[in-house]
């Protein structure tokens, strides 16, 4: 090997990179952006001016790096030579599907972009790939939609595994739980290990932000500070089907006004001397997005860094409502990093490889993985009794309830047998896989100014 390609930087391509927080952490953890696309004009606008501003790319590097548009559009990429012998592809695919905030309407959202993503990964085989996700893809109502995820990744070589990651143990100060997939091909997957946590990294919001509610010369800022304990809430990015920015559901509301903030909205600037409005007794001022970007992981644009590892440094561009959304719908950059430097050094083969128990057949979901296998179909009591041969107890309600959330993202066929009692086949999976006919095509197209 040459000494040249021995220093050729990993690369990633990113997709739904949105205004590049997970595009900032992979970065700082070594890795260099051979192409990243977003639906949103002004969330790739921020991106392409801070990899010149930050990251030392050039004007026609950057240019060349970031293209706008529908990520499963063969207009805006070619996939197979665009991500030709690719060490990792990444992305924070829409979270709406899954989000609990939601419907949940899994594969039959036009949003839903997650087993496009693992095809995608088939297709073109990266060394590694890493897609994140709320902590609602986790839950119960997903367990075939994952298990099929898994399924084909080991079709295709991969090695994969699924963590529940909070952002706060990588130094965020907010609650954010995200739902993490890490793949990587058999050779190099001995070498990962997921980050360490460390939660004591963490600062409070009112010691992460009592210089910015000061600095507008409001004299209160210190005893707001003392009050604002904990970390935050989660940040809710919000979508464009709704109106202006504001900091989530009543529940998160709830909670800033216990830490002393207005979430109501987002403010224009830091409380004046006057200070904010008194609110049930005391000052109750809004954040800035200045602010909002410290809490998901950001640090400020013109502020001193001496550890280039550690630059968080960002310049948002666009109307405030804009930046807002582009902060609040971002993978936090510590966790990113952190995740980016356990896959980089899997395939730099770095560190004690370990034993690879991931080999055997991982389960999400054995009703899924029953009628996958079967070549007649099942009843319920069949499901049972075969389940519990294989050493899995399921009691009738819960293979019902699995059976329908299968039918949410899978085609199900009923037959109801002489005896009265309905048996059951497992069909094609409903996601938008890049199907010419499905109907995400005739959704995307009709509701894309809404799509954020």
């Amino acid at each position: 090997m040459s000494a040249a390609k021995a220093e050729k930087p990993l690369e990633v391509v990113e997709i739904c990179a949105g205004a590049g927080g997970q595009a900032l952490g992979l970065e700082r953890a070594g890795f260099r952006h051979r192409l990243a696309i977003e639906l949103d004009d002004k969330a790739a606008e921020t991106l392409r001016r801070n990899l010149v501003e930050f990251l030392g790319y050039s004007e026609d590097q950057a240019r060349n790096s970031v293209r706008v548009g529908d990520v499963a559009d063969p207009a805006v990429w070619n996939p197979v030579i665009d991500a030709e012998d690719l060490d990792l592809l990444a992305g924070g695919v829409p979270c709406p599907p899954f989000s609990i905030a939601g419907k949940q309407l899994g594969s039959s959202d036009e949003r839903d972009l997650f087993a496009w993503a693992i095809e995608l990964c088939g297709k073109v085989r990266p060394k590694a790939l890493l897609l994140e996700n709320v902590r609602g893809l986790s839950a119960n109502r997903f367990a075939g939609y994952r298990q099929h995820v898994l399924d084909r990744l080991k079709e295709y070589g991969y090695i994969a595994d699924w963590k529940l990651l909070q952002a706060d143990h990588f130094g965020v100060s907010q609650l954010r739980p995200r739902f993490v997939l890490v793949a990587l091909q058999e050779e190099y997957a001995p070498y990962f290990h997921w980050p360490e946590p460390n939660p004591e990294n963490a600062m409070s919001v009112g010691e992460l932000l009592e210089d910015l509610m000061a600095e507008n010369g409001w004299t209160g800022a210190k005893e707001w500070a003392q009050r604002a304990t904990g970390i935050a809430p989660t940040i809710v990015g919000g979508s464009k089907k709704h109106g202006g920015a504001d900091l989530g559901p009543t529940r998160a509301k709830r909670a800033w006004a216990e830490k002393g903030v207005d979430a109501m909205g987002v403010a224009n600037e830091a409380p004046t001397a006057a200070g904010p409005p008194i609110i049930e007794g005391f000052p109750r001022p809004k954040l800035t997005t200045a602010m909002v970007a410290r809490i998901q992981g950001w640090q400020d644009a013109d502020s001193e860094v001496s550890d280039r590892e550690d630059d968080f440094r960002w310049r948002f561009h666009g109307r405030k409502t804009s930046v807002y959304r582009q902060i609040g719908n971002a993978f936090p950059p510590p966790v990113a990093m952190a995740l980016g430097k356990s896959i980089y050094n899997a395939l730099k083969m770095e560190g004690e490889p370990h034993d690879l128990v991931e080999t055997a057949d991982v389960v999400t979901d054995p009703v899924y993985k029953l009628l996958r296998s079967s070549t007649r179909a099942l009843s319920v009591d069949q499901i049972i009794t075969k389940l519990s041969a294989a050493g899995t107890a399921m009691d009738l309600p819960t293979v019902e309830r699995h059976l329908n959330h299968l039918k949410h993202d899978f085609e199900m066929t009923t037959v109801t047998r002489s005896n009265g009692a309905d048996a059951y086949t497992i069909g094609e999976f409903k996601a938008f896989v890049g199907q010419d006919d499905h109907q995400r095509h005739d959704l995307f197209s009709q509701h894309r100014s809404k799509i954020s």
